[in-house]
């Protein structure tokens, strides 16, 4: 084994998740208190970077890997077990803002000690050989389905926001919290391969030092970018829950009879629209409207905005073909002109430019 690039690697990650641990902890947010969860989110974040950072540290300064083999994989574990839950929960209260309660921190804290002791029993404890690396493989497997579960829950976290703001805002606010989704499954991956790099031959480890670099410079970035669209994506989680009523007949028959006239006054066009606010035009209950969508476009609220304002953008781009494509994108009420591309592309087989070209 290169003992220089193993330090150096581990240097070099060390230094990194130190800065960034620090700086989750310590930076300013915005004096809002809307951005109490987000600065918990942080810092608890910025700690989980730490406890990382403390397991990095041992294994530079002291050399625990090549002293006392058995210590090292008991202090692996323990520190990835307890990792996994700090990452996941502080990502998801990040959606859930109540997902971090007393009984579930007592309920995770008492697995991760009992993760680790029995984990220390199997290294101490049992006899070197089959019986021990069977066991160290039911503690590996344990390891893989807890951070698999924590996951899934982050995952469904993500699709039910996603879901929420399909239905309720005609633009894409849940690209605001893609990252999450791909943060998530990069962890999974990430967070298999520290576990097996517990076990893998020392000249290889190297190699996956190295690369948590990135995936702590992605997940530094996201925090920070997460920061300029926290607000607007918070707001909408902490809209009032929705109205429980039973719609009648005669609720849809008026609201398809106020829809069709706002229509056909391509109300849809103005940007930024939430299904709130044409609920309060429509003079209608928001639960109703969201229904009837459903039910009678078989659509999201933003798909269903979204399918008119294409259409209403062909018009414009066949009866004023002098306009640019930035012009009907914003005629047509989308905020941005790459969203606009993407989604007539998506929905068109061609980019509004040759779209155009072909009809004109």
């Amino acid at each position: 084994m290169n003992h220089l690039l193993y330090e150096y690697s581990l240097c070099t990650a060390l230094a990194l998740m130190l800065f960034f641990g620090f700086y989750f902890i310590l930076a300013q947010t915005p004096d809002k208190s809307i951005f109490n969860n987000y600065l918990r989110s942080r810092r608890t974040m910025g700690a989980a970077l730490l406890v990382l950072s403390a397991n990095y540290a041992v294994h530079l300064f002291c050399g625990i890997r090549f002293t006392n083999h058995n210590a090292a994989i008991l202090m692996n574990l323990s520190t990835y077990f307890l990792c996994y839950w700090l990452f996941s929960s502080v990502l998801t209260s990040l959606l859930d803002r109540f997902y971090i309660t007393c009984r579930r921190l007592i309920q995770h804290i008492t697995l991760w000690c009992l993760f680790t002791i029995l984990s220390g029993c199997v290294l101490f404890y049992l006899p070197c050989g089959i019986i021990q690396n069977s066991a160290l493989l039911c503690m590996a497997t344990w390891l893989f389905a807890y951070g698999i579960r924590l996951a899934r829950r982050l995952i469904l976290a993500y699709r039910h926001a996603v879901r929420f703001f399909d239905d309720t805002h005609s633009d894409d606010i849940g690209a605001y919290i893609r990252w999450l989704s791909i943060f998530t499954y990069w962890a999974v991956i990430f967070g298999v391969g520290c576990g097996l790099l517990t076990f893998l031959p020392d000249r290889y480890i190297f190699i996956w030092i190295l690369s948590s670099i990135p995936f702590y410079i992605y997940l530094y970035h996201s925090y920070m970018n997460y920061l300029l669209f926290y607000e607007p994506v918070e707001r909408v989680l902490e809209e009032e829950a929705e109205d429980k009523e039973t719609l009648t007949p005669s609720c849809y028959t008026d609201i398809a009879e106020n829809i069709k006239k706002w229509l056909e006054e391509d109300g849809f066009i103005r940007q930024g629209l939430t299904i709130k606010e044409l609920s309060e035009i429509l003079h209608t209950n928001r639960t109703y409207l969201s229904s009837y969508i459903k039910a009678t476009y078989h659509q999201s609220f933003r798909d269903w905005i979204t399918t008119y304002r294409i259409e209403y953008a062909k018009r414009i781009m066949l009866q004023f073909p002098e306009q640019s494509i930035a012009e009907v994108s914003e005629k047509s009420g989308f905020l941005s002109l790459s969203h606009f591309i993407r989604i007539f592309k998506e929905k068109e087989g061609l980019s509004p430019a040759k779209w155009k070209k072909s009809k004109i």
